[in-house]
C-alpha cells in the first residue's frame, strides 16, 4: 500500500466521520440555543431544563437518523474490504 492509498483512505475516514457526527451535533447545537434563548427570556435559570430536552431530542434524532449512519458505515467499511481483497 503506498502513500496516496493511504492518505485516501485516511480522507475518506475522516469525511465519514464527519458525515456520522455533523448531523447530531448541529441539531444538539440549535436545541441548546433554543433552551439558553428560552431561558435568557424568561429568567428561569434550572439546570434540569437545559438536559433534559437536550438528551430526548439528540437520542430520538440518534434513532432516526441511525439508518443513514449504519448506511454510511457500510459503504466505507465494504471499500475498505474491497481494498484488501484487491
Amino acid at each position: 500500500m503506498d502513500e496516496a492509498a493511504l492518505l485516501e483512505i485516511v480522507r475518506n475516514a475522516v469525511i465519514v466521520t464527519l458525515k456520522i457526527g455533523v448531523p447530531v451535533m448541529l441539531i444538539s447545537l440549535v436545541v441548546g440555543l433554543t433552551i439558553s434563548l428560552f431561558q435568557a427570556l424568561t429568567q428561569i435559570q434550572e439546570a434540569t431544563l437545559t438536559f433534559v430536552p437536550k438528551i430526548l431530542i439528540v437520542f430520538s434524532s440518534l434513532l432516526v437518523l441511525a439508518p443513514f449512519m449504519l448506511h454510511t458505515l457500510v459503504d466505507f467499511t465494504e471499500q475498505i474490504m474491497a481494498r484488501i481483497g484487491g
